[in-house]
């Protein structure tokens, strides 16, 4: 074991002391290795501890308790992650537990003022609101968005509340903002999310590959492994993909600055150059990959000059770079934040892990690839199916994985929400904006900060009549104007686990007791529950435990089977060592270090998360689509060309805006910002350009500057250097809690509200700004007073609901019942068209034969539906217009000749007929939304009659067209 010799003091009591000041020593002392990272142990006290506890926050670690506080944390030399190292936020993050802004009684909004009540008034509050809603707007009406900080329990927990206990899709977490691309793009390439790689792949790799990653200053204990490989015998390459020149792109044996929301085009020319120079593992690719043509073929034209015109980075580097890549015997690939929030995220992502399939390394010691977690505990709401996925990565497509989740909830099938894509936050707003969400529970965020656009947010999430409820730690720019705030427990003050990027489950215990009445998230979750009474469908409770390892148990069920199976874990295997890393099953009963080790993936059309989408619009593909790739187990190439960021730089707005991480601050403060060393460490926000547009600007170091944008501005002073020209950076750590006066400050006031198609993450590193020196302004200059429009947050009036009908208030009209009518009019209309209408157009016999039989089917379909319709019509009159003008638009006599009529009318009852099956196909999801299994039915039931129909009208169009279209006929039929 490796330690600090000179411990450093760091306080007044001869108690007190720490390893190293990870302040001013970030990374720590070099301890050169090959194969085996060498343990070091780190600690941090401010008194003497009583005991040790074991916990968790990102590495391993021990809490020292004395007196039942928290005195210091030391990490843990067993745990295979760290090895005992622990990063400035480790070694100092845990002071802000006993800051006196924790928050430790319930609030709710009275007045417009938030006043101190009772757990039993805040909860019962929640419940009567929540009741209210469903009478008014059905369970639809309510939203939650989560962490990526909470403990698997508690995703679990939540994930049945919202899932099996409300039955909504609107459910997602603030892992939409920071690793949605990561679990996109293992879906899309190998079939489930799932990170191939291990952290021990540092130890063994020949390359290491960081595309959009700053590991210095996102995971510096992770630097501190590569630092150490890189200073130690037969050092690994190093090629890192960034536009500044960070302390990761320092350490570089080839930097790659390319512009802002180019990473796409620099990676299709890394490819283009990998087919080039013949450096593809064909015998790996052949046996173990599809969609080698359809990659081969889009790549072709991203030249090293083409490539170069595109992002900026030279020809010379970039064919240094890939002749690394191509001869390298092995290859670890990480992305982050630089991938995942900028243009075309998802097709950026697939394109890494094309490189290393290319090269078939992956799924061997030092190859491998790790799409990163922004956050710890990220990789469990994925999990646990909290932001957009299902329980176990289940896919939702496949009734067979529906059934799973349903048996092992004991709920009926019809109420697992699967009828369309999970509700990502971004749709949430619009349906707030449009008043058919009137409640947001937020648990563990702050996205009055982290969320793009500001203003718009501020402005949706202080709406009068939407009911806020707010569980955090501290009264954050979100709490301050929730009309419900819980006080919650955090780490080290209760017990659960959580799961790193490389797939290694910790298990945190609980060290002391959280302030006051605070409790934990899983407490309240399993409270709210309990007092809605929610059951399975033998009449039991929904959510019985009381016990974190009880939950965890019921996990292991949902989990067994699947790829992130935890059936072979336990409190007790968790318990004393390491973490240990999924899949651990009677298969691997210690944990599986690399997935892929024997080239089989998770692409098995039966097994399969997800059928995939079209990478550069977004489209899913359906089943039998995926069924024609034939994955059948191997990993699939996904192609996608270049498309420029929705927003470049113009006259107006020059310069290229990225967001991004500080290596001493964490989301948006609301921790570390209370740590008193890492406050001060990085104490404001900042704005980085380079010196060429410094001198453009006559801009000093610390000038203030305004920096506009389309959307919003911020003021803030300027640092110079490590960026390529035309660009700048913002940290986004900054919002207002803090503040001491009323300058916008916030990175999101400026960024666009643009969303990757697949992922749907925000793309933060996108849009365009400018850049004006304060002492330059005119005096009378509009600033933005943010502060000013947070305390008129915070003073909101409480929320109301409108009233419903019998209440006399507002009329509440429900759109389904127009829509159905529409169908129905269009069927009656369709019946006309088939027994009036083709008739008079067409004496073709074997037409005029199977029109009879078309408007039966049509009858029969008209019949399935009139029970619903006559159910949801609510007894109101429509008419029908719409449906005759198409039909009078479509079939109308002419001159043409009766062959030419036949094939028109033909082509029209199959427009006609996919203009009703679009009524059907929006009534599809609406009626599983309503739980009505008759009316699922009778809506497949007409959707299958329907594409009968339609496949008749095409067989005969096929038919009829050749002889009619290519043979020619007398000069005076006018066509």
């Amino acid at each position: 074991m490796v330690n600090t010799k000179n411990p450093t003091p760091c306080s007044s009591s001869s108690k007190a002391y720490e390893t190293r000041d990870a302040i001013a020593d970030i990374w720590g002392p070099r301890t050169p290795y090959k194969h085996e990272w060498p343990t070091r142990v780190e600690e941090r006290l401010i008194d003497e501890p009583e005991k040790w506890v074991q916990s968790a926050n990102g590495c391993g670690l021990d809490i020292g308790v004395k007196d039942g506080k928290v005195v210091g944390v030391r990490g843990r030399a067993t745990d295979r992650v760290n090895k005992g190292r622990l990063g400035p936020k480790g070694l100092n993050g845990w002071t802000a537990m006993s800051h006196p802004d924790r928050l430790k009684h319930p609030l709710v909004r009275k007045k417009g003022k938030l006043e101190r009540v009772s757990w039993d008034e805040a909860m019962n509050a929640i419940v009567q609101r929540v009741k209210q809603t469903q009478a008014r707007l059905t369970n639809h009406g309510i939203g939650f968005y989560t962490s990526g900080q909470l403990f698997l329990e508690e995703y679990y927990v939540l994930a049945m509340i919202g899932k099996a206990g409300l039955n909504t899709l609107h459910m997602d977490g603030n892992t939409r903002l920071c690793t949605a691309t990561a679990a996109a793009s293992m879906r899309e390439s190998f079939g489930s999310d799932g990170q191939p790689g291990s952290y021990a792949d540092i130890d063994y790799t020949d390359c290491l590959f960081l595309v959009g990653h700053n590991v210095s200053h996102t995971q510096t204990v992770l630097w501190s492994r590569m630092l150490d490989r890189l200073d130690g015998p037969n050092p690994p390459k190093l090629i890192v993909v960034d536009p500044r020149r960070s302390d990761t792109a320092k350490r570089a044996t080839v930097h790659l600055a390319p512009r802002i929301g180019t990473n796409l085009a620099l990676l299709n020319g890394i490819q283009y150059l990998l087919f080039a120079n013949g450096w593809i593992d064909e015998k790996y690719v052949s046996k173990h990959v599809v969609g080698l043509e359809q990659l081969q073929t889009t790549v072709k034209n991203y030249t090293p000059e083409h490539t170069e015109e595109i992002t900026g980075v030279p020809q010379h580097q970039l064919k240094e770079a890939v002749q690394i890549i191509g001869t390298t015997k092995s290859l670890l690939s990480t992305a982050l934040q630089g991938v995942y929030q900028s243009n075309q995220a998802t097709a950026s992502a697939c394109q890494i892990n094309n490189i290393n399939l290319l090269r078939g390394l992956i799924g061997k010691p030092g190859s491998g690839i790790l799409q990163m977690n922004g956050q710890p505990t990220a990789q469990n709401n994925r999990e646990a199916g909290c932001d957009g996925e299902y329980p176990g990565f289940r896919n939702f497509q496949n009734p067979k994985h529906v059934q799973e989740i349903a048996d092992v909830w004991n709920i009926d099938f019809m109420h697992v929400p699967h009828w369309a894509q999970p509700t990502h936050v971004e749709t949430m707003l619009k349906h707030i904006e449009h008043g058919s969400i009137d409640i947001m529970w937020i648990s563990g965020t702050n996205p009055l900060v982290s969320l793009p656009h500001l203003q718009q947010v501020r402005d949706l999430f202080t709406k009068p009549d939407l009911f806020v409820i707010c569980q955090d730690i501290y009264m954050t720019e979100t709490a301050a104007m929730a009309d419900v705030v819980l006080p919650c427990a955090q780490w080290g003050e209760k017990t659960g686990c959580f799961t790193n990027a490389d797939r290694t489950v910790h298990l945190s215990y609980k060290a002391v007791e959280p302030p006051g009445e605070a409790r934990p998230d899983l407490s309240i979750f399993l409270d709210f529950a309990k007092r809605m009474a929610f059951k399975d469908k033998d009449g039991n409770d929904l959510c019985p435990w009381t016990e974190p390892e009880e939950v965890f148990n019921a996990w292991k069920k949902m989990s067994k089977g699947r790829p992130c199976d935890y059936s072979g874990l336990s409190y007790e295997k968790l318990t004393g060592g390491s973490g240990v890393q999924w899949p651990c099953n009677a298969d691997n009963p210690h944990g599986k270090e690399r997935l892929f080790t024997d080239g089989k993936f998770f692409t098995d059309i039966e097994y399969c998360e997800s059928y995939g989408h079209d990478l550069e619009t977004g489209a899913p593909m359906t089943k039998a689509q995926y069924k024609s790739l034939n994955p059948a187990g191997r990993a699939i190439l996904k192609a996608a060309a270049y498309r420029p960021p929705l927003e470049t730089p113009d006259e107006e707005y020059p310069f290229r805006l990225s967001t991004g991480r500080n290596v001493y601050h964490f989301h948006t403060r609301t921790k570390t910002g209370r740590s008193d060393r890492l406050q001060r460490a990085f104490p404001e926000a900042v704005v980085q350009i380079s010196h060429e547009d410094a001198q453009d600007l006559q801009l000093e170091e610390k000038d203030m500057v305004l920096i506009r944008s389309r959307r919003g501005a911020v003021e803030l002073p300027v640092v110079i250097g490590n960026i390529e020209k035309g660009q700048v950076f913002i940290p986004f750590h900054f919002g207002y809690f803090d503040a001491k006066d009323e300058r916008a400050r916030a990175a999101n006031e400026l960024t666009i509200e643009q969303w990757d198609p697949i992922s749907k993450q925000p793309t933060f590193k996108s849009g365009a700004v400018s850049l004006t020196k304060v002492d330059d302004l005119e005096p009378g200059t509009v600033k933005i007073h943010a502060r000013q429009r947070q305390s008129e947050a915070v003073h909101r009036v409480e929320s109301n609901p409108k009233p419903t009908d019998k209440e006399g208030g507002d009329q509440l009209k429900r759109r389904l019942a127009p829509w159905l009518g529409a169908t129905h009019d269009a069927l009656n209309t369709l019946v006309e068209i088939y027994d009036e209408f083709i008739p008079k157009l067409v004496q073709d016999l074997d037409i005029q034969s199977g029109l009879r039989l078309m408007c039966s089917m049509t009858h029969e379909i008209i019949d399935h539906l009139q029970p619903y319709i006559e159910k949801y019509h609510e007894n109101r009159r429509y008419s029908a217009q719409i449906s005759h003008d198409l039909r009078d638009s479509l079939f109308s006599l002419s001159r043409d000749s009766d062959s030419f009529r036949v094939i028109t009318t033909l082509q029209a009852v199959d427009l006609f007929v996919t203009y009703i099956d679009g009524y059907l196909t929006a009534l599809q999801p609406a009626s599983m939304a309503l739980w009505d299994k008759g009316f699922v039915d009778a809506v497949g039931f007409a959707q299958a009659q329907l594409a009968r129909q339609q496949a008749w009208a095409r067989f005969h169009l096929k038919t009829k067209s050749p002889q009619t279209l290519l043979v020619p006929v007398p000069v005076e039929v006018d066509l």
